[in-house]
């Protein structure tokens, strides 16, 4: 575990072997000045002699303390087990700190051929337990944050994973509304129109659906792409509609590098078109334009005196699909004369 990085920042939250090192000579410093002072009484040769022994037995306390707390980590590794998994730390830290006191002191004990002792033990012992207590607050401190850390990132990802999992829903549920309404407009011009017309019209609705399958796994595009598209679109339906229908454009060029929704202003050509008369005497005017950063599509109502089958999917679902990617609402407006839908103009896109 000492020498193996990976597992040290797995069980640890970080690489501590300089926080280590340093946390070994201030403790053995520390307990030398309380217990001897002996680079104050003694030469240097003997000052370090005697402070080595306060450096051992730093660096076994530390490093115990140190294998306690991964094994504990180990046992006990989730939030529901911090505070069970502190109180023994604490308690296992106190033993750890007598037992290493008196373990050595037998030891050098032992090799001295003199008892190993010193006055006033427990004052001596008291700040180490104190020092060792906050190491393993600084230890179970930066663990904690680490992993409250990851289970951010990991809740995070999460949403994410749903919202993305949402918008490709609706994004196919618009699909199936796009085909629908565009059989209903093929079958209108069989009725109406030579058989060179149908075929011209499947011929541009294959390119229309080439974009769509292109953009279908993008959550959003540049306004300008959408506009090439939403152009491409009217051109299908000027092959019936003819002059009847005019769009007009007023979009500044710094307005089409920031994002759009696909398909979202097509959509809305497309509701204006089926819900209201276009014929010769009464002509539909679009008109698309951009206003404090919200992209306005408005028509004047000529409501149909027959209701074309529907859905119902096209706002709401544009409308979801706006909400899980921005704060800013689908704005619709209609009174006895005009309808209106402003879109919020997106960030520029990404990639």
């Amino acid at each position: 575990m000492l020498f193996n990085k990976e597992r040290r920042i797995k069980y640890l939250g970080f690489n501590d072997i300089g926080f280590m090192v340093i946390g070994i000579l201030f403790l053995s410093f520390l307990t030398d000045f309380i217990f001897v002072d002996s680079f104050r009484k003694y030469e240097l040769p003997r000052a370090l002699r005697t402070w080595s022994t306060a450096l051992i037995f730093s660096a076994c306390d530390w490093t115990i303390v140190r294998l306690i707390i991964i094994a504990f980590r180990k046992r006990y590794p989730d939030f529901k087990d911090d505070l069970k998994r502190i109180i023994l730390l604490i308690l296992a830290t106190i033993l750890v700190v007598i037992g290493i006191d008196a373990i050595l002191g037998l030891i050098i004990s032992a090799l001295k051929g003199q008892e190993f002792y010193y006055p006033n033990r427990i004052r001596v012992q008291l700040p180490i337990l104190i020092i060792s207590v906050m190491t393993m607050a600084i230890y179970e401190a930066i663990y904690y944050n680490i992993r409250l850390q990851k289970s951010i990132r990991k809740e995070e990802q999460s949403k994410q994973a749903i919202v993305q999992a949402q918008l490709d829903a609706l994004s196919n549920r618009s699909q199936p509304h796009f085909f629908f309404n565009s059989l209903n407009t093929l079958r209108d011009i069989i009725d109406h129109n030579s058989k060179e017309e149908a075929k011209l019209f499947v011929d541009k609705l294959s390119d229309v659906y080439r974009f769509i399958l292109n953009t279908g796994k993008n959550n959003q595009i540049k306004l300008e792409e959408e506009i090439a598209f939403a152009k491409a679109y009217v051109h299908v339906q000027s092959e019936r509609f003819g002059e009847n229908l005019k769009v007009a454009w007023d979009i500044p060029k710094k307005s089409i590098q920031h994002g759009i929704i696909p398909t979202s202003l097509q959509l809305l050509i497309e509701n204006a078109i089926k819900h209201n008369v276009v014929s010769k005497s009464l002509p539909l005017h679009i008109h698309i334009f951009e206003k404090d950063g919200d992209l306005i599509i408005e028509n004047p109502l000529q409501p149909k005196s027959s209701k074309i089958p529907s859905t119902k999917l096209g706002l709401a679902n544009l409308k979801q699909r706006y909400a899980l990617l921005t704060q800013q609402p689908v704005k619709i407006y209609g009174d006895q004369t005009t309808f209106r839908v402003s879109l919020p103009l997106l960030n520029k896109e990404k990639g």
